[in-house]
């Protein structure tokens, strides 16, 4: 992560406790970052994520709902904003739950505060590696939904290694025609080389699957 994408990060502090707000503000913002206390799961929840790197320093234990049971709702609604946990209330049994979970850490006060920065950084960091990695992927499928049928087929075999007369006799067109198709297609999806339209194609069929 570059420094302005580091220094555009966002951190939600989601905690009942307003002195954590405070302090954990102060923190974050002396180091460039933009932060959100909420008091509740539930209002992170109604809560429209920005289009930026993000990441969530959450409590365990809450009234409403627990800091489990949210990184437990947003799994269910596909949200990857990272987690991390700052509790006074953790336990072994809470830690490996959480990040078996997929969270980023589990931090128990007190805390150092380099560990806590470190973590965050990490957690916005991963979160600008999926969202460049999806931004990636979504203009992949925008170039590829732009191919004719012909140009997809062509593609398909060119990526899997195939000789333009092996694609012909498949296809039962010309050989010239496959190389029409061949390169038409290949610049609709700005493939400049054949290992780098087998590694966008790689990238689609991951992201599909």
């Amino acid at each position: 992560m570059t420094d302005g994408d580091a220094h555009s990060g966002v951190v939600f502090v989601i905690n009942d406790d307003a002195s954590v707000h405070t302090e954990l503000k102060e923190l974050f913002e002396s180091v460039g970052l933009k932060v959100i206390p909420l008091k509740s799961p539930g209002e992170f929840l109604g809560y429209k994520i920005p289009d930026t790197s993000c990441c969530i320093v959450l409590d365990v234990r809450m009234p409403e709902m627990s800091g489990l049971k949210l990184q437990e709702e947003l799994a269910k609604a596909e949200e990857q904003v990272p987690i991390l946990f700052l509790t006074a209330h953790g336990d072994i049994e809470m830690a490996v739950a959480a990040m078996k979970a997929g969270a980023v850490d589990f931090l128990v006060k007190p805390f150092h505060t380099q560990d806590l920065l470190d973590a965050v950084f990490t957690a916005l960091e991963h979160d600008h590696v999926r969202r460049t990695l999806q931004k990636s992927i979504s203009t992949l499928r925008e170039y590829f939904n732009a191919l004719s049928v012909r140009e997809k087929q062509v593609l398909s075999h060119v990526a899997a290694g195939w000789l333009n007369k092996q694609i012909a006799a498949e296809l039962g067109i010309s050989e010239v025609m496959v190389k029409v198709h061949r390169a038409h297609g290949m610049r609709k999806m700005h493939a400049k080389s054949v290992a780098e339209l087998v590694r966008m194609t790689d990238l689609l069929n991951h992201s599909a699957a």
